[in-house]
C-alpha cells in the first residue's frame, strides 16, 4: 500500500506496529540501533537518529510516504536526566525536520499520557476526570518535558503546510508476551500490578494492549491528510487495569482525586479516547479481562 518507515521498531510498541502495519500490506522500514525488530519489516537499519546526518540520510535513502517516529528512552529516570531530555528531544527535532525537507507525507509522533503531570512528588491532581486532549499539561521530569517539548516540536514543523502532522499519547503499552506473564516495563508483571493497586494508581490504571495501539497508528497514517495538521490523541484500552471500579480505587491511591473520580464507575478508564473514536471511528479492541492468562504466574 505505500513505505512506513518505524523509528523505535524495537521497541516494545514498535514491534507491533512493524507487524501490523506489515500484514496490511504496508512495506514497513524498520530504524533501531538495538536489535529485534519482527523479521515483517522490508528492511531496517541501526542508525543513530540523534545525528542529524544519519536522520536525513536515512529518510531520503527510503523515501517513505509516512514516518511513525516511536524511538526515545522510554523509560523516565532510565538514563540521567540531561541525557533523557537531549536524546528525546534531538530525536523529534531530527525526524521532524529531515521529514518536512524531503516530502514525508505523513509524521507521527509518539508522545506520553504522562505530560499531564502525574505522579509528581509534590503532589497531583486532575482538573477533571476523565481526562482528555484539552487538559492542561504539568511536566516534572525530564522524559514528560521531552515529549511536551516534542509535541511542540511537531506542531511548530506542522506549521509549514507540506507534511501531515499528529502526535499520540499511548497509555501504558503491554506488549503481546506480557499477558502470558514476561515484566512490563515497570519490571513487575501484569496480575502483580492488578494485585497491588499503587503499582498502577500511579498513572492512573491506564493501559493499552500494543497491538491496539499499533492499529491506531495504522488509522491515523491513512487520514491523516484529512484531519487538522499537529492534532493529539490519547491511545488507551477501553477500561482500566483494575479490579475495582476508579470511583472506589483511584481516591484511595492519588489522593487529591476524591472530588473529580465519582464519575469513573464500572470499568471506566481515566483518560478517554473520545476524540480518537470522533475523529477516527477508532476504539481499543482488547482488555485485561479477555487477554490476561492469569494462570501462567
Amino acid at each position: 500500500m505505500s513505505r512506513v518507515l518505524v523509528t523505535g521498531s524495537a521497541g516494545r510498541l514498535g514491534r507491533s506496529v512493524v507487524a501490523t502495519l506489515a500484514a496490511a500490506g504496508h512495506e514497513v522500514i524498520g530504524v533501531d540501533s538495538a536489535p529485534g525488530t519482527p523479521a515483517e519489516a522490508a528492511a531496517v537499519l541501526p542508525a543513530d537518529l540523534t545525528d542529524t546526518g544519519e536522520a536525513f540520510e536515512v529518510v531520503a535513502r527510503f523515501r517513505p510516504e509516512s514516518v511513525i517516529h516511536l524511538a526515545a528512552i522510554a523509560t523516565p529516570f532510565s538514563r540521567p536526566e540531561s541525557v533523557i531530555f537531549k536524546v528525546n528531544t534531538q530525536l523529534a527535532f531530527n525526524v521532524c525536520e529531515a521529514a518536512v525537507t524531503l516530502g514525508v507525507r505523513n509524521v507521527v509522533i509518539a508522545s506520553s499520557p504522562t505530560v499531564i503531570g502525574y505522579g509528581a512528588p509534590g503532589g497531583w491532581a486532575p482538573a477533571y476526570l476523565p481526562i482528555d486532549e484539552e487538559h492542561p499539561v504539568r511536566p516534572w521530569n525530564a522524559y514528560n518535558l521531552s515529549k511536551v517539548a516534542a509535541e511542540q516540536t511537531m506542531k511548530t514543523f506542522a506549521e509549514a503546510g507540506t507534511t501531515h502532522f499528529a502526535a499520540i499519547r499511548p497509555c501504558f503499552v503491554i506488549a503481546p508476551e506480557e499477558w502470558a506473564g514476561a515484566p512490563t516495563q515497570s519490571g513487575h508483571t501484569l496480575t502483580e500490578r492488578l494485585d497491588r493497586p499503587e503499582l498502577g494508581g500511579v498513572s492512573l490504571f491506564n493501559y493499552v494492549d500494543a497491538r491496539d495501539a499499533a492499529e491506531f497508528t495504522g488509522v491515523l497514517i491513512e487520514a491523516l491528510p484529512e484531519l487538522p495538521n499537529g492534532e493529539v490523541f490519547f491511545v488507551g484500552a477501553a477500561d482500566a487495569l483494575a479490579r475495582e471500579p476508579l470511583a472506589e480505587l483511584l481516591p484511595q491511591v492519588v489522593p487529591g482525586t476524591e472530588p473529580y473520580a465519582a464519575g469513573l464507575t464500572g470499568s471506566s478508564p481515566a483518560f478517554s479516547t473520545t476524540k480518537a473514536e470522533r475523529l477516527l471511528g477508532w476504539q481499543a479492541k482488547r482488555s485485561w479481562r479477555t487477554e490476561l492468562k492469569e494462570d501462567s504466574e
